[in-house]
């Protein structure tokens, strides 16, 4: 009959949505409750902030919001590997001073060279540990809102480019030593042009 409608079967399941991690580890940097006031009283609801990585060089983050929490983490930690980006790295470091914009956010990350450890606060600790990113020293300016933070955090990581990313771009050879091999120990690299300058300056430390 043309007034009859065609029964659908089941929805299939969605990759995104299956059980299995896929080796990516989540961390909730904060939880939000928001109020809201109806005839019988408050109702209220929850907002996950989730950081989500393999800790080999893929991050992304999510926001879920759900009546309850586990629901809400849940849709956070979904969202955050839908929004996987791929962070290029220097052993166990950065490959260069980068600064992240965001809002009224900025934060600064500086390489460091190996035992350093993270130096970092809360939001931006977890991006760079859910990164793989284990040396860093940050600097954070402006607003301290954990959402800003990791999404400033984020942007800075994706300004990251690598010595081959440079030489591919530009058509160039760059003058720096060879990247190190994973878990090897980053070099501080003085350019062939500027040994005085380098010598006068740790002869005015004495050293």
């Amino acid at each position: 009959m043309a007034g009859e409608q065609k029964r659908r079967g089941p929805r299939p399941p969605r990759e995104e949505f299956a059980d299995d991690r896929g080796g990516f580890d989540d961390h909730l940097v904060k939880l939000y409750r928001c109020a809201t006031v109806v005839k019988g009283g408050r109702r209220f609801s929850f907002g996950a902030l989730v950081v989500v990585g393999d800790r080999k060089g893929k991050v992304g983050f999510g926001y879920g919001k759900a009546n309850e929490v586990p629901p809400a983490v849940e849709k956070g930690v979904k969202q955050g590997r839908r929004n996987v980006v791929d962070v290029p790295l220097r052993g166990t470091t950065i490959p260069h001073r980068v600064i992240g914009h965001f809002g009224a956010s900025r934060i600064l990350l500086l390489p460091a060279s190996a035992g350093t450890g993270v130096i970092a606060g809360a939001a931006p600790r977890a991006v760079l540990e859910l990164a793989g990113i284990k040396d860093v020293l940050t600097k954070c300016y402006g607003s301290t809102s954990p959402k800003n933070l990791v999404k400033a955090t984020l942007d800075g990581l994706r300004r990251l480019r690598t010595r081959k990313d440079i030489e591919k771009l530009r058509g160039v050879t760059v003058d720096l030593p060879a990247e190190p091999e994973e878990g090897g120990q980053t070099e501080a690299f003085v350019s062939a042009d500027e040994p005085e300058t380098v010598a006068a300056a740790g002869e005015g430390q004495g050293v």
